[in-house]
C-alpha cells in the first residue's frame, strides 16, 4: 500500500507522501521513510513524537540531541494535521523538513492535502534545516570536535599483499 501512496502522490506533483496515524488518521506521523520536522517561529522545532510505528532512527535521534545545543529547541507530541496546516497557513510553521538516513535532512516547499496545497513560508531559505544539517554532517566529516562520542576512530591496517 505504500508504494500505492508514494505513485497516487507523485502521480499529483508531490515527491513523497505525508503518512497520518492508522487509528484516527489525523496525527502526522511520518513522510514516506524519513521522519519530519516542522520549524515555528523560526526557532522551535515540533516533531512526532515516537509512537511505535515511527522508525526511531539514528538520524532523527542525532538531529533532535544536536538541536538545542545549536539554539533550537525541540519537543517530541502528538500534531494534528488540521492544526498543523493552520499554522502553516497563518505562518506560524516557518520550516518544514524531513530527516532520514540517506538526505540527512530535506525540506519540504509544500504540503497537499484533501485537493488544496499549503505553501511553507520559509522553505527556500530553509536556513534552520542548513544550520542542522551543517552541524550533523560537520560531525560526521571531523570538521568539528564531536561532543556527543558519535565519532569512533578506526585504526585501519595497510593493506596486505598477496603473493
Amino acid at each position: 500500500m505504500s508504494l500505492y501512496a508514494t505513485e497516487l502522490a507523485r502521480a499529483n506533483g508531490y515527491d513523497q507522501v505525508l503518512w497520518l496515524d492508522a487509528v484516527e488518521r489525523r496525527y502526522v506521523e511520518e513522510a514516506g521513510a524519513m521522519s519530519v520536522a516542522f520549524v515555528y517561529g523560526g526557532k522551535e522545532i515540533r516533531t512526532p513524537a515516537l509512537s511505535g510505528s515511527i522508525l526511531p532512527s539514528v538520524t532523527r535521534d542525532s538531529i533532535l540531541r544536536l538541536a538545542p545545543d545549536l539554539g533550537f529547541p525541540v519537543s517530541e507530541e502528538r500534531i494534528d494535521i488540521a492544526e498543523l496546516l493552520r499554522d502553516v497557513e497563518r505562518g506560524a510553521v516557518s520550516e518544514v523538513f524531513c530527516i532520514g538516513t540517506a538526505a540527512v535532512i530535506a525540506p519540504i516547499g509544500r504540503i497537499g492535502f484533501r485537493d488544496r496545497d499549503y505553501a511553507v513560508s520559509g522553505a527556500r531559505k530553509a536556513a534552520v534545516a542548513r544550520r542542522l544539517y551543517e552541524g550533523l554532517t560537520d560531525i560526521q566529516y571531523g570538521r568539528v570536535s564531536d561532543p556527543y562520542g558519535w565519532a569512533v576512530p578506526l585504526d585501519v591496517p595497510a593493506q596486505a599483499t598477496v603473493a
